[in-house]
């Protein structure tokens, strides 16, 4: 297991299509999923202070961590090949793997919120359908394919899903964040500064801080797509600044006016965005805007699932060039150059655990936290490696790097300790489960059945196998 493989380049066929503007509305796109806005503020205004310290020591670390790390190891990969560099193959491998294999769950609770926008956009009739398991299912797995499809044709048109996406995820978020104001001062604000204050609040809470550090992840993506940026070296250091200020003004922006809007036990878990704008347009009297802002939001949706699902696949597919996946992982598509192997293998285990997530489900929402939930934890596992690798670089400076080394101190420490309370209080029953001991056995066994997956790939899959030779 000595031999590490050489990481992918663009020699191996891969396009550079993705210029400054692309990488900022990706990372927006990517950050600001507004899907997991309503199951946050449904906690109340308490949570906009765990959003300031989510903001503060993990999402300020996790743009140093970026920045720093892209620019001494730019190529395909991202977390993949930053931790293989630093702590070895197995490590860069496991956190390669709880990166993609999260997306498993999570492009499907993009998909499911899809639906609920989609539905409520099509009228008072449809909107019980986001209700309904079985059309609820068919009509995310529908998307899905759609997707991967779309995806499979190239960087040039999977980018375009991804930048309209980013466009209409801004646009939502400024139209609600207007529409707010507008009805504070007309309507007065149905917050109360007792909303605000962490005394007397529900335990469950601590849930929603693993959602919060979930949702503003999405940074480091650009750089998993390393060797198809143009110029990254100075490209995603300008990003990362641009998309990160906009990701953290949107965040706070629309929390609050949700929280503005509709009193917190009124918060659908899968149309609360566009329930909140009913209201407020409604109560100025511009009802008509709701339908088009909902279709813009569905539009904004289906970005944000793409620029995942296309993101998280090229993890399979370095994994695959290294032989610790099956070959065919590694293959790209002879007209089109991408990852069509590993876009198609992400679409089917996303569609499988799709279904999955009904089994013994007695609602939509029980699906919904049940999969976000394994989501968030192991999506965070690679940036306790990410972090630690900051660490590593802090004990050693040398003048690769951006920063100085009491930066890389702080933003190294504070994002591993953040992360690891993140993944702690993701297996906390969110309020309301309805069978506490289902949702935590789901929670056990799905974490361990990916990591279990991940040794086995590792050190037997791989392990029979002759890899190249690093270069």
């Amino acid at each position: 297991m000595s031999a590490t493989p050489a990481a992918p380049s663009a020699a191996h066929g891969l396009k550079r299509a993705l210029g400054l503007r692309d990488l900022v509305l990706l990372f927006v796109v990517a950050v600001v999923n507004l899907n997991v806005v309503p199951s946050i503020a449904a906690n109340g205004g308490v949570t906009v202070w765990l959003w300031l310290l989510a903001l503060v020591c993990f999402f300020w670390p996790q743009g140093i961590a970026v920045i720093e790390l892209s620019r001494r190891y730019p190529g395909e990969g991202g977390v993949y090949l930053w931790t293989k560099k630093y702590f070895g193959d197995f490590h860069g491998f496991l956190s390669g793997w709880c990166y993609w294999t999260n997306n498993v769950f999570y492009v499907p609770t993009v998909l499911l919120y899809l639906v609920g926008v989609a539905t409520f956009a099509a009228g008072p009739g449809a909107k019980k359908l986001a209700e309904d398991p079985q059309f609820t299912f068919f009509a995310a797995l529908a998307a899905l394919v759609i997707l991967v499809l779309l995806n499979i044709l190239g960087s040039g048109v999977g980018k375009w899903v991804n930048n309209l996406g980013g466009i209409g995820t801004g646009f939502v978020a400024v139209a609600l964040i207007a529409l707010g104001v507008a009805t504070y001062w007309r309507e007065g604000t149905m917050l109360r500064a007792a909303d605000f204050s962490v005394v007397g609040a529900d335990w469950h809470i601590v849930a929603t801080f693993g959602t919060i550090c979930f949702g503003l992840v999405g940074l480091e993506l650009g750089s998993v797509m390393g060797d198809e940026i143009r110029d990254p070296e100075k490209t995603v250091p300008r990003a990362v600044v641009w998309g990160g200020i906009a990701s953290g003004i949107l965040y706070i922006g629309a929390t609050l006016t949700l929280l503005l809007a509709v009193p917190k036990e009124e918060i659908g878990v899968l149309q609360g965005m566009v329930e909140a704008i009913s209201s407020m347009a409604g109560k100025l009297g511009l009802s008509v805007v709701v339908a088009p802002l909902a279709l813009v939001m569905s539009v904004s949706i289906a970005g944000i699932a793409s620029a995942w699902l296309s993101g998280s696949a090229r993890i399979p597919f370095v994994a695959g060039l290294d032989r610790y996946l099956p070959e065919p992982l590694g293959r790209l598509h002879p007209r089109a150059a991408t990852p069509y192997v590993a876009l198609m293998a992400h679409g089917i285990f996303s569609a499988l655990f799709l279904a999955m997530s009904f089994m013994g489900q007695a609602s939509v929402k029980d699906a919904f936290q049940l999969m976000l939930a394994l989501a968030v934890v192991l999506q965070l596992v690679p940036f306790l490696y990410v972090y630690a690798a900051l660490i590593r670089i802090a004990m050693r400076p040398d003048a690769k790097g951006c920063y100085q080394s009491r930066t890389l101190w702080f933003a190294g420490v504070s994002g591993i300790v953040t992360t690891a309370i993140g993944m702690v209080v993701a297996f906390v029953p969110p309020s309301g489960t309805r069978s506490v001991w289902l949702f935590e056995g789901k929670m056990a066994l799905g974490t361990a059945f990916f990591v279990v997956l991940a040794v086995f790939f590792f050190f037997v899959y791989g392990g029979d196998r002759d890899r190249p030779i690093a270069t």
